[in-house]
Protein backbone atom coordinates (compact mmCIF):
# COMPACT_ATOMS: atom_id res chain seq x y z
CA UNK A 1 0.00 0.00 0.00
CA UNK A 2 0.98 3.69 -0.36
CA UNK A 3 2.84 5.30 2.16
CA UNK A 4 1.22 7.99 2.46
CA UNK A 5 -2.56 6.45 2.11
CA UNK A 6 -1.56 3.99 5.71
CA UNK A 7 -0.99 6.95 7.39
CA UNK A 8 -4.03 8.53 6.41
CA UNK A 9 -5.75 5.61 6.69
CA UNK A 10 -4.54 5.41 9.95
CA UNK A 11 -5.68 8.76 10.64
CA UNK A 12 -9.13 8.46 9.97
CA UNK A 13 -9.42 5.29 12.40
CA UNK A 14 -7.30 2.94 10.79
CA UNK A 15 -7.98 -0.30 8.55
CA UNK A 16 -8.40 -2.81 11.01
CA UNK A 17 -11.13 -1.50 12.68
CA UNK A 18 -12.73 0.21 9.07
CA UNK A 19 -12.37 -3.68 8.39
CA UNK A 20 -14.81 -4.65 11.52
CA UNK A 21 -17.63 -2.84 10.33
CA UNK A 22 -20.12 -3.71 7.68
CA UNK A 23 -22.18 -0.55 6.88
CA UNK A 24 -22.42 3.46 8.52
CA UNK A 25 -26.24 4.53 9.36
CA UNK A 26 -26.40 8.72 9.07
CA UNK A 27 -28.75 11.53 9.04
CA UNK A 28 -27.93 13.88 6.10
CA UNK A 29 -29.57 16.86 5.31
CA UNK A 30 -28.80 18.35 1.46
CA UNK A 31 -29.24 21.28 -0.49
CA UNK A 32 -27.06 23.24 -3.28
CA UNK A 33 -28.32 24.64 -6.60
CA UNK A 34 -27.70 21.29 -8.91
CA UNK A 35 -31.20 20.08 -7.75
CA UNK A 36 -33.22 23.19 -8.27
CA UNK A 37 -31.75 22.61 -12.40
CA UNK A 38 -32.62 18.80 -12.15
CA UNK A 39 -36.28 20.17 -11.81
CA UNK A 40 -35.71 18.53 -7.85
CA UNK A 41 -35.22 20.91 -5.60
CA UNK A 42 -34.19 19.58 -2.62
CA UNK A 43 -35.97 20.31 0.89
CA UNK A 44 -33.61 20.22 4.36
CA UNK A 45 -35.64 18.01 5.74
CA UNK A 46 -32.73 15.10 7.63
CA UNK A 47 -32.83 11.67 5.81
CA UNK A 48 -31.54 8.67 7.26
CA UNK A 49 -28.64 7.21 4.90
CA UNK A 50 -27.13 3.61 5.02
CA UNK A 51 -24.32 2.57 3.61
CA UNK A 52 -22.53 -0.78 2.87
CA UNK A 53 -18.82 -0.29 3.49
CA UNK A 54 -17.13 -3.34 1.49
CA UNK A 55 -19.82 -3.39 -1.69
CA UNK A 56 -21.42 -0.85 -3.18
CA UNK A 57 -24.81 -0.61 -1.72
CA UNK A 58 -27.19 2.60 -0.16
CA UNK A 59 -30.23 3.07 1.44
CA UNK A 60 -32.14 6.32 1.57
CA UNK A 61 -35.10 7.30 3.38
CA UNK A 62 -38.21 8.76 3.33
CA UNK A 63 -37.59 9.06 -0.34
CA UNK A 64 -40.47 10.66 -2.22
CA UNK A 65 -43.11 9.52 0.36
CA UNK A 66 -42.56 9.18 4.22
CA UNK A 67 -42.62 4.92 4.04
CA UNK A 68 -40.77 4.92 0.74
CA UNK A 69 -36.51 4.46 0.26
CA UNK A 70 -34.28 3.72 -2.36
CA UNK A 71 -32.09 0.59 -2.91
CA UNK A 72 -29.17 1.55 -4.81
CA UNK A 73 -26.09 -0.80 -6.46
CA UNK A 74 -24.38 -0.44 -9.34
CA UNK A 75 -26.91 -2.87 -11.59
CA UNK A 76 -30.15 -1.71 -9.83
CA UNK A 77 -31.69 1.57 -8.48
CA UNK A 78 -34.92 1.71 -6.95
CA UNK A 79 -37.82 2.86 -5.25
CA UNK A 80 -39.72 0.39 -2.72
CA UNK A 81 -42.30 1.10 0.46
CA UNK A 82 -40.59 0.12 3.89
CA UNK A 83 -42.56 -3.39 3.44
CA UNK A 84 -40.34 -4.00 0.24
CA UNK A 85 -43.19 -3.56 -1.83
CA UNK A 86 -41.48 -2.04 -5.58
CA UNK A 87 -42.70 1.91 -6.62
CA UNK A 88 -40.59 1.75 -9.39
CA UNK A 89 -37.07 0.27 -10.54
CA UNK A 90 -34.08 0.97 -13.10
CA UNK A 91 -31.80 -1.33 -14.20
CA UNK A 92 -28.65 -0.76 -15.26
CA UNK A 93 -29.25 2.92 -14.02
CA UNK A 94 -26.22 4.63 -15.31
CA UNK A 95 -26.57 4.50 -18.82
CA UNK A 96 -30.21 6.26 -18.42
CA UNK A 97 -28.14 9.58 -17.75
CA UNK A 98 -26.74 9.61 -21.50
CA UNK A 99 -26.58 12.58 -23.22
CA UNK A 100 -27.47 14.58 -19.78
CA UNK A 101 -26.37 18.16 -20.10
CA UNK A 102 -26.21 19.91 -16.66
CA UNK A 103 -29.69 21.31 -16.61
CA UNK A 104 -31.33 18.26 -18.11
CA UNK A 105 -34.24 17.21 -15.78
CA UNK A 106 -33.73 14.35 -13.83
CA UNK A 107 -36.66 11.72 -12.36
CA UNK A 108 -36.83 10.23 -9.00
CA UNK A 109 -34.76 7.11 -10.12
CA UNK A 110 -32.03 9.83 -11.63
CA UNK A 111 -32.05 11.57 -8.07
CA UNK A 112 -31.79 7.91 -6.16
CA UNK A 113 -28.78 6.84 -7.98
CA UNK A 114 -27.08 10.44 -7.64
CA UNK A 115 -27.67 9.78 -3.75
CA UNK A 116 -26.84 6.49 -3.94
CA UNK A 117 -23.55 6.67 -5.56
CA UNK A 118 -22.39 10.08 -4.37
CA UNK A 119 -23.16 9.21 -0.72
CA UNK A 120 -21.82 5.83 -0.94
CA UNK A 121 -18.42 7.54 -2.02
CA UNK A 122 -18.48 10.02 0.57
CA UNK A 123 -18.92 8.15 3.51
CA UNK A 124 -16.56 5.44 2.15
CA UNK A 125 -13.82 8.06 2.23
CA UNK A 126 -10.57 7.68 2.45
CA UNK A 127 -10.90 3.77 2.93
CA UNK A 128 -12.52 3.25 -0.45
CA UNK A 129 -8.86 4.11 -1.50
CA UNK A 130 -7.43 0.82 -0.32
CA UNK A 131 -9.83 -1.27 -1.85
CA UNK A 132 -9.48 -3.60 -4.69
CA UNK A 133 -8.70 -2.41 -8.33
CA UNK A 134 -8.28 1.32 -7.01
CA UNK A 135 -4.30 2.77 -7.77
CA UNK A 136 -3.62 5.60 -5.93
CA UNK A 137 -0.67 8.11 -6.73
CA UNK A 138 1.14 11.30 -4.56
CA UNK A 139 0.51 14.26 -6.94
CA UNK A 140 2.02 17.92 -6.56
CA UNK A 141 0.68 19.47 -3.06
CA UNK A 142 -1.54 22.41 -3.15
CA UNK A 143 -1.12 25.69 -1.30
CA UNK A 144 -4.13 26.40 0.51
CA UNK A 145 -3.62 29.98 2.94
CA UNK A 146 -0.89 28.64 5.31
CA UNK A 147 -1.27 25.05 4.60
CA UNK A 148 -0.07 22.83 2.66
CA UNK A 149 -2.31 19.55 1.46
CA UNK A 150 -1.00 17.08 0.03
CA UNK A 151 -2.70 14.97 -2.54
CA UNK A 152 -3.52 11.33 -3.61
CA UNK A 153 -5.30 10.71 -7.15
CA UNK A 154 -6.77 7.69 -7.44
CA UNK A 155 -7.55 5.55 -10.59
CA UNK A 156 -11.03 3.89 -9.51
CA UNK A 157 -12.21 0.67 -11.79
CA UNK A 158 -15.28 0.90 -14.04
CA UNK A 159 -16.90 -1.85 -11.48
CA UNK A 160 -17.28 1.30 -8.88
CA UNK A 161 -20.18 3.88 -9.83
CA UNK A 162 -19.09 7.21 -8.80
CA UNK A 163 -18.57 10.54 -10.18
CA UNK A 164 -15.63 9.55 -12.04
CA UNK A 165 -12.67 7.27 -12.57
CA UNK A 166 -10.40 10.09 -11.47
CA UNK A 167 -10.55 11.52 -8.52
CA UNK A 168 -8.35 14.32 -6.33
CA UNK A 169 -7.99 14.08 -2.25
CA UNK A 170 -6.76 16.78 -0.34
CA UNK A 171 -4.88 16.04 2.58
CA UNK A 172 -3.99 18.71 5.69
CA UNK A 173 -0.90 18.34 7.87
CA UNK A 174 -3.10 16.05 10.69
CA UNK A 175 -3.71 13.88 7.12
CA UNK A 176 -7.09 14.41 7.79
CA UNK A 177 -9.46 14.91 4.37
CA UNK A 178 -9.60 18.83 3.30
CA UNK A 179 -11.05 18.65 0.00
CA UNK A 180 -12.28 16.01 -2.53
CA UNK A 181 -12.05 17.07 -6.73
CA UNK A 182 -13.88 15.72 -9.38
CA UNK A 183 -16.28 15.78 -12.60
CA UNK A 184 -19.76 15.03 -12.61
CA UNK A 185 -19.84 12.48 -15.59
CA UNK A 186 -23.73 12.25 -15.23
CA UNK A 187 -24.11 15.96 -15.32
CA UNK A 188 -22.04 16.72 -18.48
CA UNK A 189 -19.00 16.27 -16.76
CA UNK A 190 -18.90 19.53 -14.55
CA UNK A 191 -15.60 20.01 -12.62
CA UNK A 192 -16.13 20.19 -8.82
CA UNK A 193 -14.46 21.61 -6.23
CA UNK A 194 -15.98 19.72 -2.37
CA UNK A 195 -14.83 21.14 0.76
CA UNK A 196 -15.20 19.07 4.04
CA UNK A 197 -14.77 20.36 7.41
CA UNK A 198 -16.07 19.79 10.83
CA UNK A 199 -14.83 16.20 11.78
CA UNK A 200 -16.37 13.71 14.02
CA UNK A 201 -15.76 10.29 15.44
CA UNK A 202 -18.26 7.74 15.12
CA UNK A 203 -17.43 3.93 16.80
CA UNK A 204 -13.86 5.03 16.45
CA UNK A 205 -13.60 6.32 12.89
CA UNK A 206 -12.89 9.93 11.65
CA UNK A 207 -15.04 11.53 9.24
CA UNK A 208 -16.08 15.28 8.13
CA UNK A 209 -19.72 16.35 8.79
CA UNK A 210 -19.63 19.18 6.59
CA UNK A 211 -19.26 18.85 2.56
CA UNK A 212 -19.51 21.62 0.71
CA UNK A 213 -19.10 20.85 -3.61
CA UNK A 214 -18.93 24.41 -5.58
CA UNK A 215 -18.43 24.50 -9.62
CA UNK A 216 -14.40 24.42 -10.01
CA UNK A 217 -12.95 27.03 -12.28
CA UNK A 218 -9.94 26.30 -14.40
CA UNK A 219 -7.00 27.40 -12.16
CA UNK A 220 -8.80 24.59 -9.53
CA UNK A 221 -10.16 27.31 -7.46
CA UNK A 222 -13.72 26.53 -6.28
CA UNK A 223 -16.05 29.09 -7.76
CA UNK A 224 -17.70 30.08 -4.30
CA UNK A 225 -20.79 31.63 -5.91
CA UNK A 226 -22.05 28.50 -7.66
CA UNK A 227 -22.36 26.08 -4.54
CA UNK A 228 -23.75 22.89 -6.26
CA UNK A 229 -24.28 20.45 -3.56
CA UNK A 230 -24.12 20.81 -0.10
CA UNK A 231 -24.39 18.09 2.72
CA UNK A 232 -24.67 18.38 6.72
CA UNK A 233 -24.12 14.89 8.40
CA UNK A 234 -24.96 13.78 11.93
CA UNK A 235 -25.57 11.32 14.09
CA UNK A 236 -23.26 8.61 12.52
CA UNK A 237 -23.80 5.06 13.63
CA UNK A 238 -21.17 2.29 12.44
CA UNK A 239 -22.33 -1.35 12.65
CA UNK A 240 -21.49 -4.83 12.90
CA UNK A 241 -23.19 -7.74 9.72
CA UNK A 242 -25.43 -9.65 11.40
CA UNK A 243 -26.55 -8.87 15.01
CA UNK A 244 -27.02 -5.16 14.18
CA UNK A 245 -24.53 -4.35 17.20
CA UNK A 246 -23.06 -0.41 17.14
CA UNK A 247 -19.39 -0.93 18.33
Amino acid sequence: MNALLANILEAHGGLDRWKRYAKVEASIASGGGLFALKGLPQDSTPRRMTVWLHEERASVMPFGAPDQRTMFTPERVAIEKLDGTLVAERHAPRDSFAGHQVNTPWDPLHRAYFNGEALWTYLTTPFLLAMDGVRVEETQPWREGAETWRVLRAYLPGTIETHCLVQDFFFGEDLLLRRHDYTVTIADGFAAAQLVSDYTEANGIRLPTQRRAYARASDRQPIRDLLMVSIAIDDVRFEQEGDGTKR
